[in-house]
């Protein structure tokens, strides 16, 4: 009898380890970001998200109008799929297939997005009334495809994350990703100055403050959700815990959920954190 109930115990004892270790672990999900505008839902993976959001903010520093970011993250979808290809059609290298022997730079920095995100939108700006045209016809003016028409295939999808990575549709924009720790609060203040110019931002602890400054509410709120948005789609890169804004909060644990109501989530101010 007595070896039966060390043997029950035993059991008993294993069984709450097992089921202790099976709801402590978090699933891994499959990764990937949504932009739901209008009737469009547009879904991304990860490296799409991040390289759109850079478009995005971009454009907002240079203090270009939505829709170049819409022509922008169209063209590279045709030219990329959103990804920075290190190769291409002849030398036809990166986010825009972009050419070094016609003039875009070396192979280095036409693979460095930073350099052809701003070298496209160059391009573009040279463009006499870029912003009211077909995107087919802006786009094709700077890359001079072989297939201009292709362009407009991609621009509900285009239009979609544009107009919520700029910040003109709030919480619009979210990530499924897995929790990840040991984000660094230093990174996430150098990147977002490195997209979208000095914010002035805050670092304490694990937390990153991004001051959202000037202008009518509406304006306040549109930059704010730029901002926003740009670090979920970089969350997972950066393995950020938590974005905040707008009485709004995201966080990884339960990024399945999208943006949920956070009373405490400031309307001047976005917050990042980190574990």
């Amino acid at each position: 009898m007595r070896f039966r109930w060390i043997l029950l115990s035993g059991l008993v004892v294993a069984a709450v380890l097992v089921a202790v270790t099976v709801r402590d672990r978090q699933p891994v999900r499959s990764e990937y970001c949504t932009a739901d505008v209008g009737d469009t839902h547009a879904q991304v993976d990860v490296e799409q998200a991040q390289w759109s959001a850079l478009m995005s903010g971009i454009a907002q520093r240079r203090g270009l109008p939505p829709r170049a970011t819409t022509i922008a993250i169209a063209t590279a979808f045709q030219e990329s799929k959103i990804h920075n290809i290190d190769y291409g059609d002849r030398d036809s290298l990166g986010l825009f297939q972009q050419r070094p022997s016609q003039g875009w730079g070396t192979a280095e920095q036409v693979q460095d997005p930073q350099h052809s995100i701003n070298a496209f939108y160059d391009g573009l700006v040279k463009v006499k009334g870029y912003s009211s045209m077909e995107i087919t016809e802006a786009a094709q003016a700077v890359q001079r495809s072989a297939f201009p028409a292709a362009y407009a295939a991609h621009e509900a999808y285009a239009r979609a994350l544009a107009s919520a990575l700029r910040g003109y549709s709030p919480a619009t924009f979210s990530c499924q990703v897995n929790e990840a720790a040991g984000g660094n609060p230093d990174q996430i203040a150098a990147d977002l100055k490195s997209t979208f110019g000095d914010l002035g931002t805050i670092k304490d602890g694990t937390t990153v403050t991004a001051p959202v400054k000037g202008g009518k509410a509406a304006d306040v709120t549109i930059r704010g959700w730029a901002v926003a948005h740009y670090l979920v789609a970089n969350a997972s890169r950066l393995n950020i815990e938590s974005v905040s804004f707008d009485r709004l909060r995201w966080t990884a644990r339960d990024s399945p959920d999208g943006w949920v109501e956070s009373p405490r989530a400031a309307d001047d101010r976005v917050t990042a954190t980190v574990s």
